[in-house]
């Protein structure tokens, strides 16, 4: 049959895979500033097979084929079972085998977080809706040491590299996935309002009823959860499958149907007098998990930045294959203020998450670096994830209306770029937050101060806004309404901080100039004239 002239196919992209997803020179200096560059030649092999067309795909159909709640079988019974597409367990078995779940607590020597977050950002360029049980387990070991009979039985499986799903009792299985339960219908972020009880027993387990509004990853064989007793809302661990090998009376409701991360089964629960064993003392349950929020908020960055390079990365990957008007899309002047803006953002991105992560590993034995970690996160997280879903719009716009077709992958990337500002914690949440840190934590304030001036000097504009932040700071009036306003301030110091001391000069220059001097307008592609965009958009 012959065709009309119309059907030759020209000026299309060519497919992006196969690709490094760690060639990204962002990460691999924090990787190596951060002292794990022990840790390069792993993070490359995984992010070779990350960037892989069968690795992609494993991504894209488990979210076109969602995961589906069955919650009796044919005869009947109540199971309460969530049905996964196989390729959901591929990634999953990926994830845990090279230790994105717990590999630091395994093997906790020096870099051992960062090299767990550079794995973490280059695997989540296939799908982000499986690597919340993968952080969920990865925060749940800290919390789970306030109960030290707990941890023995429990962390060397929680620890180990292997992915051994189905619902068996925990013991009996080579490795383990956990999950967290908090919120409720009244409270949300305010989980001091829960409404959930917990009653001892004269064995020492409690009896648990109540509901949960949001439960991710609900085939987890471990769920750490909030419920009240006498003394206050308190933290406490329930199996799915106790330790007689009956199912615990855990009841999914419902799946969420969401706007992204659809891969991922978050549901509604009842605890039909569940049990459950406490972890820390009656009362004290938010500050027994207050280590994993600090964990799971440390991932809340790693995904935001994940996602502004994938975005980012696929924006500049058409233009340098498309053309319009008589050139290539990437030398066009405007796109190239674009790409290079995007560019710009998801650099200052993955360079604070990669001291954030370095912050995690010394906290230990460094109380600067704890005070540091303890407000950079909170500020960090507030505006790193705010930012994602401006980087995923204008990264989608750049590829026109094949940004706009699913096929693309572009609308599951703006879908999923919301939920992390969302997740452990709002915007409010986040900025309201940082003000508590500083107020109750004055060290905290010290340990900013002392990171930000290792910068001066380097460049005017954040020797300038370095000042500015001092002056917010000052004045305390209104502190809770101008939040917003100040923690913004905050984290952009922070990256400015970073960039001009171990960032490309260019994109350094370009940061400063931009989001520090005022010489940028609201929409991406607003960067002053003067900019390097060459050697700013070879970083992709």
């Amino acid at each position: 049959m012959n065709f009309p002239a119309t059907h030759e196919v020209f000026n299309q992209v060519p497919d992006l895979e196969p690709y490094g997803a760690a060639d990204d020179p962002a990460l691999l200096e924090g990787l190596r500033r951060e002292g794990a560059s022990w840790a390069e030649d792993e993070v490359r092999e995984l992010g070779a097979l990350a960037g892989t067309a069968r690795a992609q795909d494993w991504g894209r159909l488990a979210n076109e084929y969602p995961p589906v709640l069955h919650t009796h079988d044919r005869y009947g019974h109540r199971i309460d079972e969530v049905e996964f597409h196989p390729h959901w367990h591929d990634l999953m078995t990926v994830a845990v085998e090279n230790g994105l779940h717990a590999a630091p607590w395994r093997d906790p020597r020096p870099g051992a977080h960062v090299a767990r977050a550079a794995k973490f950002y280059v695997w989540g360029h296939t799908d982000a809706g499986h690597m919340c049980p993968i952080s969920m387990t990865y925060a749940a070991v800290p919390a789970l040491r306030h109960n030290a009979e707990l941890a023995e039985r429990y962390e060397p499986l929680l620890a180990a590299p292997h992915y051994d799903f189905g619902l068996r009792e925990p013991s009996t299985k080579r490795g383990l996935i956990a999950g967290m339960s908090m919120t409720e219908k009244q409270g949300g972020s305010d989980v001091r309002t829960n409404t959930t009880t917990a009653t001892p027993n004269a064995d020492g387990s409690y009896t648990i009823v109540g509901h949960k509004w949001f439960t991710s990853a609900p085939m987890s064989d471990l769920f750490l959860t909030l419920a009240q007793t006498e003394h206050g809302p308190s933290c406490f661990l329930l199996p799915r499958v106790l330790p007689d090998g009956t199912r615990n009376a855990i009841r999914i409701q419902r799946l969420k149907d969401k706007l992204g991360n659809k891969s991922n089964a978050s549901s509604e629960i009842e605890y039909e007098n569940a049990i459950g064993w406490l972890v820390g003392p009656e009362g004290r349950g938010i500050n027994t998990i207050i280590e994993m929020v600090n964990m799971t908020r440390l991932d809340c960055v790693i995904g935001s930045a994940v996602n502004m390079r994938v975005a980012t990365l696929r924006a500049v990957h058409h233009a340098r294959h498309r053309k319009a008007f008589g050139a290539l899309l990437v030398d066009q002047p405007l796109m190239r203020n674009v790409l290079s803006d995007l560019v710009v953002e998801s650099d200052a991105a993955t360079t604070m998450m990669m001291r954030l992560a370095g912050a995690t590993d010394r906290a230990a034995g460094d109380e600067q670096e704890a005070a540091l970690r303890r407000i950079a996160l909170a500020v960090t997280k507030y505006w790193v994830c705010k930012r994602a879903p401006a980087v995923a719009a204008e990264a989608l716009e750049c590829l026109g209306g094949n940004g706009y077709a699913e096929e693309s992958g572009m609308p599951r990337l703006y879908r999923e770029s919301p939920l992390m500002s969302i997740w452990e914690g709002s915007g409010n949440v986040a900025a309201l937050d940082a003000l508590r840190a500083m107020a109750r934590q004055p060290d905290t304030v010290e340990a900013f101060f002392a990171e930000t001036r290792l910068a001066e000097g380097a460049d005017p504009r954040l020797d300038s806004a370095i000042a500015r932040v001092g002056k917010e700071l000052a004045d305390l009036e209104d502190a809770q309404y101008r939040a917003r306003r100040v923690v913004e301030l905050m984290a952009l110091v922070l990256q400015g901080a970073q960039l001009v001391r171990h960032g490309h000069p260019a994109v350094a220059e370009a940061f400063c100039r931009s989001r520090l001097d005022d010489d940028w307008g609201i929409a991406m592609g607003t960067l002053p004239t003067g900019v390097d965009t060459a050697a700013i958009l070879d970083r992709v």
